[in-house]
């Protein structure tokens, strides 16, 4: 049978190994599969990578939303291997995963090569720092739900410190007499993860307070700065949006601070190039994203300078026709977008289109027809502000514009996007069913995670 072999379990990838399992694999054993579809990813759950800011702020209870790959792979007659992936022999045709380990370090699974016939490498990106000093070593990303629950959990620690220790009076108001927070959050970049996780920030500190975790002034107490490097928040998306969003979070207590690059992060603080230094008792750094370095290793396949797989409009790698790629960690000509040479943006969007596009182009490969070449269809962007509102444009590019939403509609728009990634894996009926099991968690538990 036909190998085909996934690499990264995130949105596009475990959708596009579910239908491949669907169709041609034999989840109930009462067909004789196809092909043999294989899964490989480095963790043994998924989650919607845009639900971590939620994750970080502790409106969304990861445990709850998480979907074991050892279960989907049985429901849909794929296979699931977990490990790291390490290489590529493309004489071969064999990956080479690394060896999978306990909690104390000891080797469950030694080192192990698989062969493919097709290859499809999804392995999605990680957070880019871009060299400044100490960005790493003192920030936060949010790639993963161990780094959100960290954050979520330093930030709870944090309100609790200052709770109970007293203002210094030299930081206690300024001049003109303005309240200095007791706590502060920067996060460093004015993109979609940015917003979101500041708007939900805003929504924590007052269900924190509201529950008696501390007694600081919600919007006062607890400062919240967002660090943009261009003249702008949401540079990628129309001005209007951009506009619109800095608005809403000016409201709610965020401090905008753009055309300010970040030279330089400590413990507790944040300089910029300018010479500015901003208070800071807790950095996310959300200011960009790269392909994981692996990617540049692989067998002579060639890359960008932000580490992705160049393909071809047909989703295949340059040099190998066996080896394709989607999503953040492929780099696929955008024509006709909105600029000329961009590419397709990394968007939960562009990967689920590029699934759907990768499960009828892996048919015709198995049948020996030529294959068609992708074409990106953007619908729009939506940004999340929590509980408080939501803004974005919709359709995009179909309408030769973008209409603007915001508010109660532009909610259920952005929800329905992770209901449409529910459906794709479990099917319409399931994901009803989630919906409303999913209201009747939230109905008797706190919007925030306590502890």
């Amino acid at each position: 049978m036909h190998r085909f072999i996934i690499v990264g379990g995130g949105a596009g990838g475990l959708e596009l190994a579910t239908r491949l399992g669907d169709k041609f694999g034999s989840a109930d054993g009462k067909r004789a599969a196809r092909a043999r579809v294989t899964l490989i990813d480095r963790n043994s759950t998924h989650i919607w990578k845009p639900l971590l800011h939620e994750v970080a702020a502790g409106s969304l209870d990861p445990f709850s939303q998480e979907l074991p790959y050892a279960a989907q792979a049985r429901w849909h007659g794929f296979e699931y291997q977990q490990g790291d992936l390490l290489g590529i022999d493309r004489t071969a045709r064999r990956v080479t995963l690394g060896p999978l380990l306990d909690d104390e370090a000891g080797e469950l699974v030694p080192q192990r090569d698989l062969e493919y016939d097709t290859l499809i490498v999804a392995i999605g990106s990680t957070t880019a720092f871009f060299g400044v000093q100490g960005a790493q070593e003192n920030s936060l990303a949010l790639d993963t739900v161990d780094q959100a629950e960290l954050f979520r959990k330093r930030l709870i620690a944090a309100c609790i410190r200052a709770d109970y220790r007293a203002p210094e009076p030299s930081t206690a108001s300024t001049d003109a007499g303005v309240k200095q927070p007791r706590i502060q959050v920067a996060i460093v970049g004015g993109g979609a993860t940015g917003v979101e996780l500041s708007a939900e920030l805003r929504n924590t500190a007052q269900v924190l307070h509201a529950y008696g975790l501390h007694k600081l002034d919600p919007k006062h107490d607890v400062g919240i700065v967002l660090i943009e490097a261009g003249p702008r928040i949401l540079p990628a998306l129309p001005e209007r949006v951009s506009t619109a969003t800095a608005e809403l979070l000016q409201k709610l207590g965020v401090q905008l601070m753009t055309s300010e690059t970040v030279a330089e992060v400590s413990r507790d603080s944040i300089r910029t190039a300018s010479g500015k230094t901003i208070a800071a008792d807790l950095t996310v750094w959300a200011a960009g994203i790269r392909a994981p370095g692996v990617l540049s290793t692989l067998d002579g396949l060639t890359t960008n300078r932000l580490g992705q797989l160049i393909v071809r409009g047909t989703l295949q790698t340059e040099i190998d026709d066996n080896i394709f790629a989607l999503g953040d960690c492929a780099a696929c000509a955008w024509p006709g977008g909105e600029k000329e040479g961009r590419n397709v943006p990394p968007r939960a969007q562009a990967a689920h289109q590029q699934a759907s596009f990768l499960l009828k182009s892996l048919e015709r490969r198995l049948e020996d027809k030529p294959l068609p070449d992708y074409t990106y269809r953007d619908f729009g962007s939506l940004v999340s502000l929590g509980h408080f509102s939501a803004v974005g444009s919709l359709m995009g590019g179909l309408i030769g514009g973008n209409m603007l939403i915001e508010g109660l509609f532009a909610r259920f728009m952005y929800q329905s996007l992770y209901r449409m990634h529910i459906a794709a894996l479990h099917g319409w009926a399931r994901m009803a069913l989630d919906t409303v099991a999913h209201w009747l968690r939230r109905s008797t538990a706190p919007r925030v995670k306590l502890h």
